[in-house]
């Protein structure tokens, strides 16, 4: 049985549909896999596994080292942005008043054309004249005026005149932001968490890595369990047992610390792989098809 005549095709001129998805061309689609998918137990900056952990009121987890340069990082770049802003002020006020001085030495010249009259011209070869013709104070202001229009003449056919769009830098915020989630973050509301590590003789003859459990169910904490911690003191349960335990007796199961309601705060994790956890894991990209962009090389051709 013959293929479909698009497929086979290839003395055209422009590049059929079917071509075109072999280079991959348009919008090319993938779901994520569990390598794709942070972990709970892991930095949401560097996306390794924490090192002394600290964590928002939002319930985002980083490393202390690497939120602490993510802050001073964020501090340098705000203090460069207002450096920049008040030069920016200065530069638009020395302007103002140059225009200024300028429109009132022009009103003085004008009221003085007003009252005064215009000079009169003489004809003897003798007297000196300038290029323009006048005679005076009033050459020198008149010569100022047309370097003044030539310096702002908005000619774009002349090089010397081309115009340029002003940079406008707007005054920045001056409030450091999660990195995670985009909301206003400061270091005082960070707080450390303490993950209760498996300690027992199976799980040490079966594996190296660490793995945590919640200290009142025991159950192993991975990313299919949702996590809360207390604020006050760091611990970390699973959901159930802090609603069912944590908000009725308002005290830690731990360490036995005083705590509010408000104090148990989510944890954001990574995805399961399931589309019903309610994440997004399908990864979209558009790429365009053009000479020397080497895609049928990057991208291997789909089957048919």
């Amino acid at each position: 049985m013959p293929q479909r005549h698009s497929k086979n095709n290839n003395d055209l001129a422009f590049f059929t549909y079917d071509e075109k998805r072999k280079l991959g061309y348009g919008t090319q689609r993938e779901r994520l896999g569990r390598d794709s998918i942070k972990p709970f137990d892991a930095c949401s900056l560097c996306l390794k596994p924490f090192v002394d952990p600290l964590c928002c009121l939002k319930g985002h987890v980083f490393c202390k080292e690497c939120i602490l340069r993510s802050l001073l990082s964020q501090k340098k770049d705000i203090q460069r942005k207002l450096a920049a802003h008040e030069a920016q002020q200065k530069h638009e006020k020395e302007e103002e008043e140059e225009r200024l001085t300028l429109q009132k030495a022009r009103e003085l010249d004008a009221f003085d054309q007003q009252n005064h009259g215009a000079v009169p011209q003489y004809t003897d070869k003798n007297h000196s004249r300038d290029k323009n013709g006048f005679h005076g104070a009033n050459s020198v202001k008149v010569t100022s005026y047309e370097e003044e229009a030539l310096r702002t003449m908005k000619a774009f056919w002349l090089p010397s005149a081309t115009p340029e769009a002003p940079l406008k830098v707007d005054a920045p915020s001056t409030s450091t932001v999660c990195p995670e989630g985009n909301e206003k973050l400061k270091l005082k509301t960070l707080f450390p968490i303490c993950f209760i590590e498996d300690t027992s003789e199976k799980k040490k003859a079966n594996s190296l890595d660490k793995t945590y459990i919640c200290p009142s169910c025991k159950v192993t904490l991975t990313n299919t369990v949702s996590l809360s911690v207390l604020s006050s003191c760091g611990h970390v349960y699973c959901k159930k047992c802090a609603e069912k335990f944590i908000v009725v007796d308002k005290v830690c199961l731990v360490c036995d610390k005083p705590c509010k309601e408000r104090n148990l705060v989510k944890l954001e994790k990574g995805g399961t792989g399931f589309s019903a956890h309610g994440d997004h894991l399908e990864a979209t990209d558009f790429k365009h098809l053009g000479s020397g962009s080497g895609l049928g090389l990057v991208r291997p051709a789909m089957k048919t």
